[in-house]
C-alpha cells in the first residue's frame, strides 16, 4: 500500500468512527412500521368522516396539513426539517368551486390506495394518473395528492403500495437483493444502475465500500464512471438524483448510510442551486417534512465544489459565471434557514460567494486540466480531510 493510499484510508476510517460515536450525528432509526391493518382503518376513518357529515346533512370537508409553509416545520439537528406536531392545515370542501375537484380526486386515490393495500398488490404513480386522467388532468396532481394522503395520514408513501419511477442512477462496489429475488450488481461498468422504486424491498446488502459519493449531475456522475473512479482511489459507491433528487434517491442514500455506516460527501456545483440540492439530502425539504425520519442523512458533508476552491485553485476567469438576482435572492433565502446556524464553515462559503458574486459548475476544474477532478481534486480532497 502506498503512502498516498494509507493517509487516504487513515482519513476515512478516522472519519467514519467519528460519525459512529458522535450521537449528535446518529439519525434516528426507530421508525415504526405500519400494518396494513392501520392503514385501512384510517382510509375507513376519512371515509367514514364523509359519510358522517352527509348522514348529517353537513359538507363534508377534509383537513389536509399544509406542506408547503416553513410555519409548519421545526429544525432538529438529529433529523433535520420536520413537521410540527402543531401544524396548520388547508380545509378542502366538497362544496366549493376551487377545491370540489381536488375533493373528488383525493377519494378516488384513496378508493385506488384502499384495493391495492388491501390485494397486497402495488401500483405507480403513472397507473393510477391512467385510472382516470380526465379526473386528475395532469401526472403532477396525482403525484401532490399522494404527498398529501400520505401526510394526512400520517403513513411513509410506500406504506401506500404505490411506487414512483425513479430517476437516480447508482454504480459502485455494491450489491442487493431486490423485494422479488433479482440480484442487483452495481459495480463499475458502462451503464450505472437505476435507484430502485422499491427500497423498502431491498436486502442482503453488501458493500466494501470506503464511502458514498453523492453527485448532483448526471453529466459528472457520467464522467466518474467514464474514468473508473471507484476503482481508481477506493472501493466506494456513487449516486446521483440528476438534480434535485427524487424521493427514492433520497430513501437509497439512508438506506445505504442505516446498513453501511460510512462516510457521505456530497460533490455539487458552487452555486445556490447546488447548495440546496445538498441540503436536501441532509436536511430534507418543506414539502416532504413529514417523512423525514426516512429521508435525511444529516452526516451528509460538503466535499465540493466549495466557493472558496474558485480562488485557491485559480479557476480561469471565463470559466466562472455572475450571479443572477434570481441566485442571490435563492442564497439570501438559504443563509436565513435554520439549519444553517448549526454550519458556520457553510455559511462562511457561501457569504464568500456572495462577496464575489460568482459561481461555478464542477465541469470548470476542466478549464485547468481535462482530466483534474478525477485525479487530483478529489483524491487530494478525500486524502487531507478536504470537506466541510
Amino acid at each position: 500500500m502506498s503512502s498516498f493510499e494509507a493517509q487516504f484510508f487513515s482519513e476515512i476510517e478516522k472519519l467514519r468512527v467519528q460519525l459512529l460515536n458522535d450521537p449528535m450525528e446518529e439519525v434516528q432509526r426507530a421508525v415504526r412500521e405500519i400494518s396494513q391493518d392501520e392503514i385501512l382503518a384510517q382510509i375507513e376513518g376519512v371515509i367514514l368522516g364523509v359519510v358522517t357529515s352527509l348522514s348529517r346533512d353537513e359538507v363534508p370537508v377534509l383537513e389536509l396539513p399544509n406542506r408547503s409553509s416553513w410555519a409548519n416545520v421545526s429544525f432538529d439537528s438529529v433529523v433535520g426539517l420536520q413537521m410540527s406536531s402543531e401544524r396548520s392545515a388547508t380545509s378542502v370542501r366538497s362544496d366549493c368551486p376551487s377545491s370540489v375537484s381536488k375533493f373528488a380526486q383525493i377519494l378516488k386515490i384513496l378508493s385506488v390506495i384502499y384495493r391495492l393495500v388491501q390485494s397486497n398488490s402495488y401500483a405507480t404513480k403513472r397507473d393510477i394518473y391512467y385510472n382516470n386522467t380526465q379526473l386528475f388532468g395532469s401526472q403532477r396532481t396525482v403525484d401532490s395528492i399522494i404527498d398529501d394522503i400520505s401526510c394526512m395520514l400520517k403513513v411513509p408513501r410506500r406504506s401506500l403500495h404505490v411506487l414512483a419511477t425513479s430517476k437516480g442512477l447508482i454504480s459502485g462496489d455494491l450489491c442487493y437483493l431486490e423485494e422479488d429475488g433479482t440480484k442487483i450488481d452495481c459495480h463499475p461498468s458502462s451503464a450505472a444502475v437505476s435507484v430502485s422504486s422499491n427500497i423498502a424491498g431491498i436486502k442482503n446488502i453488501v458493500s466494501s465500500a470506503k464511502f458514498i459519493l453523492i453527485i448532483e449531475k448526471d453529466a459528472t456522475f457520467q464522467r466518474l464512471l467514464d474514468d473508473n473512479f471507484c476503482a481508481k482511489l477506493s472501493p466506494c459507491i456513487m449516486i446521483t438524483g440528476k438534480g434535485v433528487p427524487d424521493v427514492n434517491s433520497r430513501l437509497m442514500v439512508r438506506k445505504l448510510w442505516d446498513t453501511l455506516h460510512i462516510p457521505i460527501f456530497a460533490l455539487v456545483d458552487a452555486d445556490p442551486h447546488g447548495i440546496e440540492i445538498m441540503c436536501i439530502y441532509k436536511y430534507g425539504s418543506v414539502a416532504m417534512s413529514f417523512e423525514a425520519h426516512s429521508l435525511t442523512v444529516p452526516s451528509v458533508m460538503w466535499l465540493g465544489l466549495l466557493p472558496s476552491d474558485l480562488q485557491r485553485l485559480r479557476i480561469p476567469a471565463e470559466s466562472l459565471i455572475p450571479l443572477t438576482k434570481r441566485d442571490e435572492s435563492k442564497l439570501n433565502s438559504l443563509m436565513k434557514r435554520p439549519y444553517l446556524t448549526s454550519q458556520p464553515d457553510w455559511c462562511k462559503e457561501m457569504e464568500l460567494m456572495q462577496q464575489n458574486k460568482v459561481k461555478a459548475e464542477i465541469q470548470s476544474l476542466s478549464s485547468i486540466a481535462p482530466d483534474f477532478l478525477t485525479n487530483i481534486y478529489l483524491p487530494n480532497k478525500l486524502r487531507y480531510g478536504g470537506w466541510l
